[in-house]
């Protein structure tokens, strides 16, 4: 059968639902699966749906057939990544689905995983399921880049977040935090926290905003993403809001200094994690920095530190998307320059999404190489 328009709808709906648990799912990525069968006079009705359960267990195609029950025989599958074919604490959901009677599958996007690239579409094909893949397969990336982006790079998705004044500032020096935009696109950004597994400023915008650095949408508090501070010399006071509220949201606290300094002592009896790093230059060397933290798991960072962190970022080839919201208002002469403004990008960016929230607006930018 050929690709249809229902196909591609009912797979815009399983990348929109897959979008639930982004940031939950821990090292595995968030997948949704959707199952649907003709019922009596032909009509096509949704029978069954999963996501990846927080935490990463059990996964979506498995979720969806416990709800289709019987229903799952002879339906078409919607999933948003090929189904996984290696034997883990469960067996493969390619054999799931397999065994559940489903007639045919419809997958988004291959997994890079070397223990299932194209060997999942094999299984379901040698037990005569139909396969159709690569059915909205950007859009998937897009939800899925975390995920795609440690599994191929050994590295986190890196977005860089910046919000710019009509007059390309960020703000002013020693004036705190500066509102540049409005409620709507607060909100927006903080949706965009959600999603994220890290967080990371500099010890800069720590010293001079004392930011929470947490999710505070209504309902999704518990969706915060772990805190990193650039902070070589450590100089994170202990009385910040980071500090204070490190038993309650993650603060990682990335330094040179070593274990027996008594200011590291103090960070970790506060509750903070202290990551050892390497130094390069007058920072942190931030390569080895994202190594360890895809090694440790986390397959998605937002940076929302001040020039010099997105400067550094930027200087390193490590941002992947570049989110920039534009304030209509003016910071002045006084204020402290964009390392970017929408007119003024890093080459290889391109433009993909421009979005209006009141009176801001956020346009995206992808790295194009």
């Amino acid at each position: 059968m050929a690709v249809s328009a229902f196909d591609r709808r009912m797979m815009a709906a399983a990348i929109r639902y897959s979008w639930r648990n982004l940031g939950r799912t821990g090292t595995n990525p968030s997948v949704a699966t959707i199952l649907t069968r003709d019922d009596s006079d032909g009509t096509p009705v949704i029978v069954g749906r999963g996501i990846t359960a927080i935490g990463g267990r059990p996964h979506a195609e498995t979720e969806a057939i416990a709800e289709a029950g019987e229903r799952t025989v002879g339906a078409t599958a919607y999933v948003t990544l090929e189904p996984c074919a290696h034997h883990g604490s469960t067996p493969p959901c390619a054999e799931a689905l397999v065994r559940a009677g489903v007639r045919r599958v419809v997958s988004a996007t291959t997994d890079p995983d070397g223990r299932v690239s194209g060997r999942g579409y094999r299984i379901l094909e040698d037990g005569g399921i139909e396969v159709e893949t690569d059915v909205l397969a950007p859009q998937a990336r897009y939800a899925m880049s975390g995920y795609l982006t440690q599994r191929l790079l050994n590295r986190p998705h890196v977005t860089l977040k910046m919000a710019v004044s009509s007059d390309g500032k960020i703000g002013r020096r020693g004036a705190g935090q500066v509102a540049i935009t409005g409620a709507v696109s607060n909100a927006a950004s903080h949706l965009l926290r959600a999603t994220s597994d890290v967080i990371i400023i500099g010890i800069g915008t720590a010293l001079e905003d004392d930011p929470s650095l947490t999710c505070r949408l209504p309902g999704m508090e518990d969706r915060s993403p772990a805190r990193l501070v650039l902070d070589r010399d450590l100089r994170l006071p202990l009385d910040c809001k980071l500090v204070r509220t490190a038993r309650d949201v993650p603060v990682i606290v990335a330094t040179a200094v070593q274990p027996g300094d008594e200011r590291h002592r103090s960070l970790v009896e506060a509750g903070c994690r202290m990551m050892a790093c390497e130094e390069s230059g007058n920072g942190i060397a931030l390569p080895e920095l994202l190594d360890d933290l895809a090694a440790q798991g986390f397959s998605s960072v937002m940076v929302e530190g001040g020039a010099a962190v997105a400067r550094s970022f930027l200087d390193a080839h490590l941002v992947d998307r570049i989110r920039i919201y534009v304030g209509p208002g003016t910071v002045g002469k006084e204020g402290v320059d964009a390392p970017l403004t929408p007119d003024h990008m890093p080459a290889g960016f391109v433009l993909t999404h421009t979005e209006t929230f009141g009176p801001d607006r956020r346009l995206e930018f992808e790295r194009s190489d």
